[in-house]
């Protein structure tokens, strides 16, 4: 979680880290789940990120815990950011391929604008996951995840 913080930090992609360091993306991903990594893994590391060996050296990396570095807040934090990029992927995707098959459209045939129904069926999967996103519904939010939780493991309210 530790090498997971520090790229977070320096605004980098697990690819931007992987070219910098000489890994590969696929070893910077394990290694952020907690996967144990070599010395000179870690040494590669240390180097990008210009700081001591031994303080990554330090961090347990078989354990797959969170580090005292890495706080309950921040994994919340990173979460959700995960899930709004998640929808922004799915939102320029949607406009991506609707914009193209509009294209498709107007060449083919353009007295009948057919694209308008996937668009629409599309686009209301792109609205309820936004709502989801960014708690909209009414239902099924923060709040209620946290009631069920609650239910769940028998605590009062």
């Amino acid at each position: 979680m530790l090498i997971q913080k520090l790229r977070l930090q320096h605004g980098w992609s697990q690819e931007e880290l992987a070219v910098l360091s000489g890994l590969s993306a696929r070893t910077i991903q394990r290694l952020e789940r907690g996967h144990p990594a070599s010395v000179e893994s870690l040494k590669a590391l240390a180097s990008v990120f210009e700081i001591e060996f031994s303080r990554l050296k330090e961090t347990d990396m078989t354990s797959g815990q969170q580090t005292p570095d890495y706080r309950a807040d921040e994994a919340l934090a990173l979460a959700r950011v995960r899930k709004i990029k998640g929808f922004y992927v799915d939102l320029a995707t949607y406009v991506l391929v609707i914009g193209g098959l509009a294209i498709i459209n107007i060449s083919t045939s353009p007295g009948y604008w057919w694209v308008v129904w996937p668009a629409a069926g599309w686009g209301i999967g792109v609205v309820a996951h936004a709502m989801q996103v960014f708690d909209r519904f009414p239902f099924l939010n923060g709040e209620w995840e946290r009631r069920e939780v609650e239910k769940i493991l028998g605590r009062k309210l």
